[in-house]
């Protein structure tokens, strides 16, 4: 009868057994996550970027119909950024300036014919590319020539 009780008693986990299998369980969760939310960010700056460019074909396609830029981007039916928020748009020849337009970090304009940029996930922006605010936008830059995050132009 002994070896009987023996196994039954061998039969569950021990509180430490199962302690140890929750903390694996929560260190393979949390390297999950980081690695999904680092694809998300990614996937969003690839959907903004190619956003920008397909929204410059539309301002290019009402210039030339036109023979002017569009106001706004309400004239040219342009979609959210992957945030939610409006994509920002800057006609050059109504500026007087360079206050308003977007600097590169030597304080250079970025286009000429016009700005078009995604705030990022923060939602926040700064003039100069060079403030942290606008580490994380997707800027159109050197007249169409770079569209890509701020960081890296």
């Amino acid at each position: 009868m002994s070896i009987l009780l023996i196994r039954i008693k061998n039969k569950g986990f021990t509180l430490i057994e199962l302690l140890l299998a929750i903390a694996i369980m929560a260190i393979l969760v949390s390297i999950a996550q980081s690695s999904y939310r680092s694809y998300i960010d990614k996937a969003n700056t690839s959907k903004a970027i190619a956003n920008i460019a397909y929204i410059a074909l539309l301002i290019e396609r009402y210039k030339t119909e036109n023979n002017a830029l569009p106001p706004d981007l309400n004239t040219v039916n342009a979609p959210t950024d992957p945030w939610d928020t409006p994509y920002q748009y800057l006609d050059m020849s109504t500026v007087m300036g360079n206050g308003a337009k977007r600097k590169d970090k030597n304080l250079v304009p970025l286009n000429t014919d016009y700005d078009l940029y995604s705030k990022g996930a923060d939602g926040k922006s700064a003039s100069p590319l060079t403030s942290a605010k606008s580490q994380d936008d997707i800027v159109r830059a050197n007249n169409g020539g770079f569209i890509g995050k701020a960081e890296n132009y």
